[in-house]
Formats: C-alpha cells, structure tokens, sequence
C-alpha cells in the first residue's frame, strides 16, 4: 500500500519492483527479485520464467501494471505459485486508480 500511495499509478513494473525492493530492505524480509524457474516438458527443457519476487522462501509476488486484472493473471499468479511449489501466492496490480491485490494458494506444497 505504500508504494501505491507514494508515488500512485502509471508507471512501468519494474518502477514498483525496485519501490517494493526497498520496502521488502526496510522491513527486513528476506527476498529475491526475477527468480528464474525452468519449464520441462517430457523431461526436456523448453523454457523459463521469472516470478517477480519470492518473499521469506514462502511467497510468490507476481506484479502487474494493467488497468484491471482479469482471471488469465490470476490464472498466471496460480501457476506460478504451484510452479514454484510455494504455499502462498499474491498478485498485485499497481496499474489501476485503486491498488489491487488477490491472495493465491498452492493447495498441494511439497516443502
């Protein structure tokens, strides 16, 4: 909520990555930005993906710039978290007048 409230909408994603950085220092959360996680397919590697950030080891924070979230980011945020195999997910968009947030869960984490 604070880096909504500083500096309000319209600016690039990685303008709030680098705002909630600081903020994640400040209250002494442990986290990493753009962690990379490889896609297999059929045991082959097909691809990557980055999650914004991963908070405490347990949260994936995926950030969104848009003017509304629609269910295809929430479906992102979902797989990711799953992918990641994290308990907790969050999507949060910095995008609209209003800051908004969804909470996502990883029903079968193996940690």
């Amino acid at each position: 909520m604070k880096v909504h409230n500083t500096i309000g909408s319209g600016f690039q994603e990685v303008i709030y990555q680098r705002c909630l950085a600081i903020e994640f220092e400040k209250a002494g959360l442990g986290f990493e930005r753009e962690k990379e996680h490889t896609i297999y397919y059929d045991g082959a590697e097909v691809g990557s993906r980055r999650a914004d950030f991963i908070v405490e080891d347990t949260v994936v924070v995926e950030l969104k710039t848009i003017v509304n979230l629609e269910d295809i980011h929430l479906a992102q945020a979902k797989n990711y978290t799953v992918a990641y195999n994290y308990p907790i997910g969050l999507l949060i968009n910095f995008g609209a007048l209003s800051l908004q947030y969804k909470k996502v869960f990883n029903n079968r984490p193996i940690k």
